[in-house]
């Protein structure tokens, strides 16, 4: 029976690379021709291939249907939870995980520092969405238009002397996060608090979250706390990986 599987779901993947007719799937399985279309009318059965009028067969919707929902009801929460905390137990600062929801970015996790000062953000609290590195980093990741579109309607408050001014230097930000991978709020909504940030992808490459590491200055610089940007990117790597059970490049 386990071979009868392996050979029927082997054939996915052969038609994911398009239609292929029943000679073509025998071959491919090293299988005769009436093995190969017991296995397809099973998989015909559940929807998961389809049989078209020129005979080929391809991917059915329902196997689409079925990836989608499994999409829908992954929990990113919950699969970044545990990364998050070894992050800070290695760092030992804040550590953020973002989502962006109409046109809001709301922190959805929060892992307190070690030492004393606290952060004031809270979990679905919207973050300041011009200077926030998660902001940035779910923001870039949009096509040029939308990113246009929502610069123009933002404000620009002045936290600080570090805050992005209007939607040309948001706009230019946007591109060097989007080029460069990560993101960085240097004081640029409150002078005494630094942060780094890295995206979260799904299997389609798509940036779904974003976490980020703060700290104040008088725990460490902004320099210091920039070293531990690679760490940073390989915590949202190892999110990514058991997120979207692809391997990051």
């Amino acid at each position: 029976m386990s071979q009868t599987v392996d050979r029927a779901l082997s054939i996915l993947p052969l038609l994911a690379q398009g239609p292929a007719d029943l000679g073509q799937v025998a071959e491919r399985l090293g299988v005769h021709k009436s093995t190969a279309l017991r296995l397809l009318r099973t998989l015909h059965e559940h929807g998961l291939v389809y049989r078209q009028q020129d005979q080929r067969y391809r991917l059915g919707a329902r196997l689409f249907a079925l990836a989608q929902e499994a999409v829908e009801n992954l929990d990113i929460r919950e699969i970044a939870h545990p990364h998050l905390v070894a992050l800070n137990e290695q760092c030992g600062h804040t550590v953020h995980l973002a989502v962006h929801e109409e046109n809001e970015v709301l922190y959805i996790d929060k892992v307190e520092s070690r030492y004393p000062v606290r952060m004031y953000s809270r979990i679905g609290k919207p973050v300041a969405i011009t200077v926030a590195a998660v902001a940035k980093l779910l923001l870039a990741d949009l096509p040029e238009a939308e990113r246009r579109a929502i610069a123009e309607r933002l404000d620009f408050p002045m936290y600080t002397p570090r805050s992005i001014p209007n939607a040309v230097a948001f706009l230019r930000e946007l591109a060097t996060v989007r080029e460069q991978g990560w993101a960085t709020d240097l004081g640029g909504h409150e002078e005494s608090i630094n942060c780094i940030g890295a995206p979260i992808r799904g299997a389609d490459g798509r940036v779904v979250a974003a976490m980020s590491v703060s700290a104040p200055n008088v725990v460490v610089t902004a320099e210091e706390l920039l070293t531990l940007l690679p760490l940073v990117r390989r915590t949202a790597d190892a999110i990514t990986r058991d997120y979207s059970g692809k391997d990051t490049v």
